[in-house]
């Protein structure tokens, strides 16, 4: 793991999370930014393997992480994580248990990465990470809400075309058969699709 000192990228996120009016942002930011390590993984490392405890909270500064499970010897995206979001296997990092997935580098990616003890500390005595975590989950939780009905109501059509409206970048940076995986499409069916969206 090496240490790099740009982290515009990661502060600049950090900053959509919380109150910018607050006068006294500086030092509480800075002190989180110090905590973040930079981690490169190459194109099909590991951050976590299925059944090991996830070691951090991370923030992907560039590249795509892929979540997936082995069902039936098959591999099945669960979630793609794209640049400039965070991500982890949570309840593996939090409560030191083994994870339910992997999370594995689908390209090259250059991550800042914190570990359990920095990060509870961090919610426990900085008040500017507290709000950001508070934002963030809130958020995901209405992510994940908005994608489980989406599930049940939408075809697969409807469901690749609200990709292509809400997430462009997916479609051009991940391999189809990702996607297909992730939209709980076949192949095919994801072929057949996009060939009569164009």
């Amino acid at each position: 793991m090496k240490t790099q000192n740009d982290n515009t990228a990661f502060l600049t996120y950090l900053r959509h999370f919380i109150n910018e009016s607050d006068k006294h942002l500086e030092t509480p930011l800075s002190e989180i930014a110090n905590r973040f390590k930079v981690l490169t993984l190459k194109k099909n490392q590991l951050l976590v393997d299925e059944n090991q405890v996830c070691p951090y909270f991370c923030y992907v500064e560039s590249g795509i992480l892929q979540h997936a499970i082995l069902v039936e010897a098959e591999e099945k995206t669960t979630y793609l994580a794209l640049r400039n979001s965070v991500t982890s296997s949570l309840n593996s990092f939090l409560n030191k248990i083994p994870s339910r997935k992997s999370i594995k580098a689908l390209v090259d990616c250059q991550l800042w990465v914190i570990d359990l003890e920095n990060f509870k500390d961090l919610l426990a005595n900085n008040q500017v990470f507290q709000q950001f975590y508070h934002n963030l989950i809130e958020k995901q939780i209405m992510l994940i809400d908005d994608y489980r009905i989406d599930l049940l109501t939408l075809t697969p059509e409807e469901r690749y075309k609200k990709l292509l409206s809400t997430e462009p970048k997916l479609l051009q940076e991940v391999p189809l058969h990702y996607l297909a995986s992730f939209l709980g499409i076949s192949n095919r069916h994801m072929s057949r699709i996009r060939k009569n969206s164009h």
